[in-house]
């Protein structure tokens, strides 16, 4: 039985959009397939790794019948990305095999049935609910994505924290070492709500999310999120335990302030950042009136010093920090300008945006 025809690239698409979360080794095998509904000309694609569910729709079916199949999704993926750009596709189910054709290749592929493919059941209910321009949601992730931690022991910071209070939209991530915050002023106005979204989900939604200004609308219940946006439809379980109060983390009151060039600093630092070693990434940073001074030394007694002008009247401070904290940061903002605010040695360091109470960037201080 036909399932659809179309042109390769509308094929395509929804198997892309799908294909991100699909897992190659997996301890159940139909996972690493993406189950294909068809119901008459509407043609329904979802993928799960149990943890996030992906689903997207297209016109694309041939005839009335209502019919279902999983296939293997990286292979059927290969195979259209192999095909002739402007060819017409067609995908037959006949025998427990997939087979797609196109001008004169031909490619019949393994199917397991689909009512086998455990799909992510959906909640009932949603305490709360958001609607933000798709390029608002994706500013505010990827603002803070590279501070959440990976495999850390401490599971509650393998994610990024989303808080809705007021009128305020907040993402918070943290691996311990340096915290990133950022927030987004919406019309709505919220009860206070926090949820762990993992990584993954953030990764995969970073991917899906396009810099324009259609609404993506975000449901939140006890231990679930919805995302439905443009045709896709992404449900992703949460994060349970008890993230940081960030709250507490982001310093107030610092004296001791600089602005600085962020692609200035940022090229110091990769410099600098020569002479470190994998395993010891630290920079010794001494800011003085007038001055900024940073220098890096490994095992072999090689040194790299940077002398940057700053205007800056403070307190003397002589700090150090892992340097690929300081250009995960600098490398993300697309701004002119950074403000850098200390204490002493021993405290953290902010970095914000100047006139900009939206972003702030923590990072403490390591041992030199």
């Amino acid at each position: 039985m036909q399932l659809v025809k179309t042109t390769r690239d509308t094929l395509l698409r929804p198997l892309q959009i799908v294909s991100g979360i699909v897992e190659r080794r997996h301890t159940m095998p139909i996972l690493a397939n993406i189950l294909i509904r068809k119901d008459g000309e509407n043609v329904s694609f979802l993928s799960t790794d149990t943890e996030v569910q992906i689903t997207t729709h297209a016109n694309i079916g041939a005839g009335p019948e209502v019919e279902g199949t999983t296939v293997a999704a990286r292979k059927l993926l290969d195979i259209l990305r192999a095909l002739p750009e402007s060819g017409d596709v067609t995908m037959t189910l006949l025998n427990k095999r997939l087979t797609v054709q196109s001008g004169k290749s031909r490619f019949a592929l393994q199917t397991l049935a689909a009512e086998e493919f455990p799909t992510v059941s959906v909640a009932d209910t949603f305490n709360a609910s958001v609607t933000l321009p798709q390029k608002t949601l994706k500013h505010l992730f990827n603002m803070v994505h590279f501070s959440m931690a990976q495999q850390d022991i401490r599971y509650y910071l393998n994610g990024l924290l989303l808080v809705l209070d007021g009128r305020n939209v907040i993402a918070v991530a943290t691996d311990g070492h340096r915290l990133a915050f950022c927030q987004v002023e919406t019309e709505q106005e919220f009860t206070r709500q926090e949820v762990i979204i993992p990584r993954k989900t953030i990764i995969e939604l970073q991917r899906l999310l396009e810099e324009n200004d259609e609404p993506v609308q975000l449901d939140i219940a006890a231990s679930q999120v919805k995302l439905t946006f443009a045709d896709i439809e992404l449900v992703s379980k949460l994060v349970e335990g008890k993230f940081p109060d960030y709250t507490r983390v982001i310093p107030k009151g610092y004296n001791n302030d600089f602005t600085i060039g962020r692609d200035e600093l940022l090229r110091s630092l990769q410099r600098a950042a020569i002479m470190t070693s994998d395993k010891f990434k630290g920079v010794r940073c001494i800011i003085t009136p007038g001055s900024m001074k940073i220098s890096s030394t490994n095992a072999d007694q090689e040194e790299a010093v940077e002398e940057l002008e700053i205007d800056y009247g403070g307190d003397s401070v002589d700090i150090g920090f892992n340097v690929t904290y300081l250009l995960d940061v600098l490398n993300n903002l697309k701004c002119d300008q950074v403000n850098i605010a200390l204490g002493d040695s021993n405290s953290s360091a902010l970095i914000s945006i100047p006139d900009n109470a939206d972003f702030k960037y923590v990072v403490m201080p390591m041992r030199i």
